[in-house]
């Protein structure tokens, strides 16, 4: 069988990486920062999380990048609501909008309610003019037990969409084999996940993208501006602005994986191979 790079019209041994800039819609913070990224700085990817309060406002600064669905269904912040663009009871939580954990949806989300939810958030998304690339799933709500990872398979399936899958670390941990599962299927999903810790460094980001294996790896940040207003929503404001630097600073990462013979692409090139398929 063709390895993914193949499929996608380069050599078996080749490293192709998205970057991909997180929480799009976020806030007004996010907002600058996931733009910046994409316009200005070595993001080749970002997703989108239409519930939020400022998912509209990304919408209307859209120019064609390359973003997909952050399909939410947690408000995790303290001080900081946002609710289903559905009637959706059994996904809310007891402070307003959307429950707090991923283990309170699990508890009492109602299949049937995620399912009309999620589908409707990546028809807004759609609405709104965004030429949607990818799927993806907040706090991996989507990715983690086998009857909502069949909602996510089927959304992906159905708008002939890639999607993102946990790391090669909590593959083995799932307890039922989605990768083999949306394989099977004939869904498309990159090859790795990387992840970098809050305050990583640009020495950090070089090593990592110097160690990847071959395959297509996706590396998201969360990147924002500086601003009282993000201050004031979440605690990891700091890192979520060092993400922004890392992906907007010097070095440029786009430089640093091609220092390192890595081929950096978006999620399109993923999408037309689902849509072959």
């Amino acid at each position: 069988m063709s390895t993914l790079t193949e499929r996608l019209g380069y050599g078996p041994d080749a490293r192709l990486l998205i970057i991909n800039a997180d929480e799009l819609g976020f806030c007004h913070a996010a907002n600058v920062g996931v733009y910046e990224a994409l316009r200005h700085g070595g993001a080749s990817s970002a997703s989108l999380m239409v519930p939020c309060p400022w998912g509209r406002e990304a919408a209307a600064r859209y120019r064609g990048e390359d973003i997909g669905v952050h399909l939410t269904l947690n408000a995790e912040q303290e001080l900081y609501r946002w609710g289903p663009v559905t009637h959706a009871p059994s996904l809310l939580g007891g402070d307003g909008g959307f429950a707090a954990t991923v283990e309170d949806v699990w508890d009492h989300a109602d299949l049937d309610e995620t399912r009309r939810e999620c589908r409707a958030q990546v028809e807004r998304a759609i609405l709104w003019g965004f030429d949607v690339s990818h799927l993806d799933a907040h706090l991996t709500t989507l990715q983690l037990r086998p009857e909502f990872f069949d909602v996510y398979l089927e959304l992906a399936l159905d708008f002939a969409l890639p999607l993102r899958m946990v790391d090669d670390r909590l593959q083995g941990l799932l307890g039922f084999p989605a990768a083999e599962l949306a394989r099977s299927a004939g869904a498309v999903f990159s090859d790795h996940l990387v992840t970098l810790p809050g305050g990583a460094t640009a020495a950090m980001l070089e090593a990592t993208i110097e160690r990847l294996q071959p395959g297509v790896t996706e590396l998201h940040l969360r990147p924002a501006v500086d601003s009282d207003e993000l201050r004031a929503l979440t605690s990891d404001w700091t890192a979520r602005v060092g993400d922004h630097e890392l992906l907007c600073g010097r070095p440029d990462p786009r430089e640093l994986a091609e220092k390192a013979g890595v081929q950096v692409i978006g999620f399109r090139p993923l999408r037309e191979l689902a849509r072959r398929s």
